[in-house]
Order: structure tokens, then sequence, then C-alpha cells
């Protein structure tokens, strides 16, 4: 069953990072499904968080869709390689965003394998943001949509995930953000 409008709604951007943990992310391009467990987070707390791209309330043409309503997918480029997914969660104007880290394969491995030109042999991995979008067909055009249409969107499929098992620890990659680096919004499956 796909997360209802409510569940985004929240303005608790690190308790609603945390509960995406054994989330199903669910793709439908052409037809082609893919789905994956969302095993890994980071919370990212608007204007008054370094790390946030809408720190001091920076609004722009990319950032755009942070400022909507939670429910919200958005999609930006990483070094101008890596498309990373982020869920916007909150109300309408109030820059709240979840970055998917990680997530296990769960339907279409195939066609995740053809795009991230993976062997045929082993485990494929979604370890890194990424990576999981490249192999969930994530890219900057789905930036603005809504997480409750057919195109992207996010399943409970009841899988339980207990709070013993889940690490908690400071973001990665954004020294920039000074002591905001630290904050301990970052949540992983162990």
């Amino acid at each position: 069953m796909k997360l209802p409008l409510e569940f985004y709604l929240r303005n608790d951007v690190v308790a609603v990072s945390r509960e995406l943990l054994g989330k199903v992310l669910c793709t439908n391009h052409n037809g082609q499904i893919t789905k994956a467990v969302i095993t890994e987070t980071e919370a990212y707390a608007g204007v008054h968080d370094k790390a946030s791209h809408a720190y001091g309330g920076r609004r722009t043409d990319r950032t755009e869709p942070m400022f909507g309503q939670g429910g919200t997918a958005y999609v930006y480029l990483c070094y101008g390689i890596h498309h990373l997914f982020n869920v916007v969660v909150g109300e309408v104007d109030v820059p709240l965003a979840i970055l998917i880290r990680a997530a296990k394969p769960m339907q279409g491995i195939a066609v995740m394998r053809q795009r991230r030109q993976a062997p045929d042999a082993g485990k494929i991995s979604l370890a890194g943001p990424g990576t999981l979008s490249q192999a969930l067909g994530i890219k900057t055009e789905l930036t603005g949509t809504s997480l409750l249409e057919d195109r992207i969107w996010i399943e409970d499929q009841q899988i339980a995930v207990k709070s013993r098992d889940i690490t908690v620890g400071p973001r990665i990659g954004i020294d920039y953000a000074q002591e905001d680096a630290s904050r301990p919004y970052r949540f992983r499956i162990a």
C-alpha cells in the first residue's frame, strides 16, 4: 500500500527519516517496475540546517520542490553525474527533505542490473544514493513529482524494523556544514 499523504505532511523530518527505514521505494518507467527496501536515510532540516540546500531560506529553481507540500520528490544532480533522490516532508514553504542513501533490491532486479550495467552473477548493490537512483531509474526529470502518483512512490509492506537494528550517526560528505555536520541525522538498518 502506498504511503498516504498524511505520512509526509509531518514537520518532524528526523522522525520521518527514521520511519522510512523498511519502507519500499518503487518506480515505474514504461511499465518496468522496480522496488527496493529503504535501508539508509539522512534528514535535512531546512532553513536552519547548514547542510540543507534551503539553508538560510535559499530558494532557487533547483530547490523549489523542497518548498512544496510533503510527499514530493526532490531530485538533484550531484557533481554533474549522480541523480540523488530526496523525499520532501512537512508543510508548504517549510523545506524539509530526506535523502534516500541506500536500499536492498526487491523487485525488477534484472532491470536494475541493466541500468547499472552490472554482471548477472552475484548481488546487486544499491549502497549509495547515486547507485540507488541509477538502478531505480530516478533522474532529475522526476523532481517535483508527487509520491502519490504512479511514476515514483513509497509503499508500506509491513516490513518490521526493530529499534535495536537501527544505527544513528552523523551525515556523510557535508563537512562544509560546520557544527551541523555532526547532527545525528543519518539512520541505517544495521
